[in-house]
């Protein structure tokens, strides 16, 4: 067992109880219990980890709805944090829909109603002022990756305001349960500016500053200053933006991204786990992903992300850029993207078409728009992605119409929580004969059709960023490339055995996320050789170096320093 020093005037007593990434429950030795006083304050039983996980296994079986699941799992969080991911790394599988999507959306409307105790850091713009002491106030001071939000577009759900906070907090769990960050290097950030939610500013519960949401000028200037402070506290930190409003995702990571080491996940994450699922249909499917026509349906950054990297793949792979772009069809609210729209956001432009691009297609029957169906009957597209939000946009009319022209469909409805998802995937498998190859951004459970059973893949950013933190803090790396994202993708693809005939597997389980988010650090950190951000070294000198990085959920004995 590992052996830690604790400073035992500090860490004494209740103190060292009530500080979850030390405490240790019933696990205490005698000796522990005799050293740091904390006789009286525990059972007189010694148990192990193990036994605790079964108890935390039975109190978490009694529980009868995903929300009170998702409670439990926080309060054994905030508790005690190594059996909170031993636990999870036991049942990784059944709890991540808990602590993450689905069902974090749901603990995010109801974020001010089941706040407990507090985690991370809250800071809103009254305190702008105070913004280095603030974050001179984290609990702890290593701070090496940091998830932050505003609470703007919380999954599908929009603007959650302070509640938004369970998306670092879930996130970061994952950093830890999947690529085994330490938890005391990480820590999560609500920027609170307020909130265009009426019902939140309502709500008596509502824990956040009641105000409308801070704009323009002001609302810049308020992250640029957060920015700077984190950057002047924790030069060598991971910061993460999840969940910031389309606009200002794009926007932040455009403005930050050589000045720190970020990543915008929503943009840059999104697109990196569906490529890599894609790159597995399309090996399932027997076709390659430069042979491949896609239609988007959300013209968010989200869904322009996973077009700009399925782009720079086709272009690795040898496609023309300009043939790569053509390929692709973006679908907003109005219909196909065109370049004669007004108020386009650059992002949007570059994948914007031309009448020209058009000019063999029949008129729409609106004049100058192109339906999502249109567009799919004249673009003949092999993929559809969907990242709108909105429940039923795959409807029946357009998943047959793309099947009548392929063999085997890859549709991907990612939209999450469940609830928002574009397509059910018993229905789309219904609509093509069970020949569609599905992905989706929350967990479903198989589907039976046609006598086979077909397993969903949930196309997870927990596949693709966890493995990217870690090989950024195992290595150094001191600014995230566009690289390393492609190189996480085809990592991601290498690791799914795949199933190969009619029924294809397109991810490996979640079971091995440990040694899939490994494979990812090790190829991020070679991508970051080839980009000049580290010095080279071999791929043996890679590899230990992420190994040593991994931090295991198991208790250290602790001797006084």
């Amino acid at each position: 067992m590992t052996t830690r020093t604790l400073d035992a005037s500090h860490y004494h007593g209740r103190r060292l109880i009530d500080t979850p990434i030390l405490n240790k429950g019933d696990a205490f030795t005698d000796a522990e219990r005799s050293t740091f006083g904390l006789h009286g304050l525990l059972p007189p039983s010694l148990e192990t980890l193990e036994t605790q996980i079964a108890r935390a296994q039975d109190a978490y079986d009694q529980k009868t709805t995903d929300l009170e699941r998702h409670i439990y799992l926080r309060a054994l969080q905030d508790t005690n944090e190594t059996l909170f991911y031993a636990f999870m790394a036991e049942t990784i599988t059944a709890l991540m829909p808990m602590v993450y999507t689905p069902v974090v959306g749901l603990g995010c409307e109801k974020f001010s109603e089941i706040y407990r105790r507090p985690r991370g850091l809250f800071i809103s713009y009254p305190l702008r002022d105070d913004m280095e002491a603030l974050l001179a106030s984290a609990g702890h001071q290593d701070v090496r990756v940091i998830v932050v939000t505003d609470g703007e577009r919380i999954l599908g759900l929009g603007d959650q305001g302070a509640g938004g906070m369970g998306i670092p907090i879930g996130k970061l769990s994952l950093y830890t349960a999947c690529g085994g960050i330490p938890p005391e290097h990480t820590l999560p950030i609500t920027l609170d500016v307020g909130t265009n939610n009426q019902a939140l500013i309502d709500d008596p519960f509502y824990i956040g500053w009641r105000h409308e949401r801070i704009t323009g000028d002001d609302y810049v200037a308020f992250v640029d200053r957060f920015v700077s402070a984190v950057k002047h506290k924790w030069p060598n930190v991971l910061l993460q933006f999840e969940d910031f409003a389309q606009n200002h995702a794009t926007m932040f990571l455009e403005r930050y991204r050589d000045q720190l080491c970020m990543f915008n996940d929503d943009v840059q994450g999104t697109a990196a786990v569906v490529v890599g699922t894609v790159l597995s249909a399309a090996k399932e499917s027997g076709r390659p992903l430069a042979d491949r026509k896609v239609v988007i349906v959300g013209a968010g950054s989200a869904g322009c992300g996973i077009a700009e990297q399925m782009i720079q793949l086709m272009v690795e792979d040898g496609v023309d850029p300009e043939a790569a772009r053509a390929r692709f069809y973006m679908i907003d609210r109005e219909g196909l993207v065109l370049d004669t729209q007004k108020d386009l956001w650059p992002f949007q432009a570059k994948l914007a078409r031309t009448a020209a691009d058009l000019a063999a297609w029949p008129a729409g029957e609106t004049p100058g728009l192109f339906s999502l169906l249109e567009t799919v009957r004249n673009a003949e597209p092999t993929i559809i992605i969907g990242v709108t939000g909105h429940p039923g946009v795959f409807t029946e009319e357009v998943i047959r119409a793309m099947a009548a022209k392929t063999d085997r469909p890859i549709v991907f409805p990612l939209s999450n929580p469940t609830s928002r998802c574009e397509a059910q995937p018993a229905d789309v498998l219904a609509w093509t004969d069970g020949k569609a190859i599905i992905g989706t951004g929350s967990p479903f459970q198989p589907v039976e059709h046609g006598g086979k059973t077909y397993p969903i893949a949930q196309t997870n950013n927990a596949y693709i960023f966890p493995g990217l933190g870690l090989g950024i803090l195992a290595l150094g790396i001191p600014r995230v490339s566009d690289r390393m994202f492609m190189a996480s993708s085809r990592a991601l693809a290498e690791a799914n055995a795949g199933g190969g005939g009619d029924v294809p597997v397109l991810l490996p389980p979640l079971s091995d996320i440990r040694a899939v988010s490994r494979a990812i650090a090790i190829a991020v950190g070679k991508a970051a050789i080839a980009d000049g951000l580290v010095p080279a070294m071999d791929d043996a000198e890679i590899a230990a170096k992420v190994d040593a990085a991994m931090w295991d959920p198991v208790y250290c004995s602790y001797v006084p320093a």
